[in-house]
């Protein structure tokens, strides 16, 4: 697998590359390579960033010097055709929520590119026509992009072959397909008794199937928890626009829509509206009242969306 990782600050990455899952896996072939724009900008300064349009703090990335900075290391003459050639994701609080899912897909890539926001963020050009993807690992904001990208490089390569010493380590572990996407159970080791809290006893009993059973009991109940109403809220509202320019995919991906019980439509009323006073009409809300002129039921009913 091929990593390159487009940052401001490439020495951060010095110390994960020592780390020994990290070692593992770059003995087998795998590289992750540090591109810094600033060895590719025009400008005087060796400069990266300028002031936002419309005012405001912060600096924020330039998108010509992306363009540079992508088309330098990758030999090509436009930097558009990069994400054509491999996955070019960038890192931002409002991008598609990092899961094991996300995890395995991008895992099954041959390349993939990060660009490490910095300051107030990129210009949203560089989202928009030389990333392919977005990538957020939380609803919160960091300084830069780099600790991001070291934990998706961690998830990533830990479930590449040869990167943990068993290989069934990175098997049955939290939302895996095979826990069916819920937490992993709990694990106990000596001693078995701790101040009167004592090992469950099905994991001391040796019988390997009904240990097997009590792990998914667990994990499932874990994983309702997790789903359980209350563990959302103060989640944000699925109707309150705020998507950050995330397609519906992505905005599922991270719970922000439930795809399942909702739908966005977008069209013109004069093609819209027929259809939903036919749905209206069929699902019998209608026909249990008496005649009525349309303009009556129009005042009457009020529109539900």
């Amino acid at each position: 697998m091929d990593i390159d990782i487009f940052t401001l600050f490439p020495d951060w990455f010095d110390w994960f590359r020592t780390q020994r899952h990290v070692r593992n896996v770059l003995e087998t072939g795998t590289t992750i390579d540090c591109v810094n724009p600033r060895d590719y900008t025009t400008l005087s300064g060796r400069q990266v960033d300028d002031t936002p349009f419309g005012g405001g703090a912060g600096m924020v990335l330039r998108v010509d010097v992306m363009e540079q900075a992508l088309a330098g290391w990758y030999g090509v003459e436009d930097a558009m055709t990069v994400r054509e050639q491999r996955r070019v994701i960038a890192l931002t609080p409002g991008g598609r929520m990092l899961d094991d899912a996300y995890v395995t897909e991008l895992a099954a890539e041959p390349a993939i590119t990060l660009l490490c926001g910095r300051y107030e963020g990129f210009d949203e050009r560089i989202v928009q026509h030389l990333a392919s993807d977005t990538l957020s690992i939380g609803r919160y904001v960091l300084s830069g992009g780099e600790l991001a990208a070291m934990v998706v490089c961690d998830a990533v390569l830990r479930k590449l072959p040869g990167a943990l010493g068993h290989e069934d380590s990175a098997a049955e572990e939290s939302f895996s397909p095979e826990l069916g996407g819920n937490p992993e159970y709990p694990h106990y080791t000596r001693p078995a008794v701790w101040r009167g809290h004592a090992v469950p006893e099905v994991l001391l009993s040796g019988n390997h199937a009904l240990v097997r059973q009590w792990r998914r009991d667990r994990s499932r109940e874990r994983g309702a928890a997790h789903t359980a109403p209350d563990a959302r809220d103060g989640a944000a509202d699925p109707r309150d626009g705020a998507l950050s320019g995330s397609t519906l995919r992505e905005a599922s991906s991270w719970g922000k829509v439930d795809v399942i019980h909702e739908q966005m439509v977008f069209g013109e009323l004069t093609t819209t509206f027929p259809i939903l006073a036919s749905d209206a009409y069929h699902r019998g809300e209608w026909k249990k009242r008496k005649a009525m002129k349309l303009a009556d039921v129009l005042e009457r009913q009020p529109a539900r969306v």
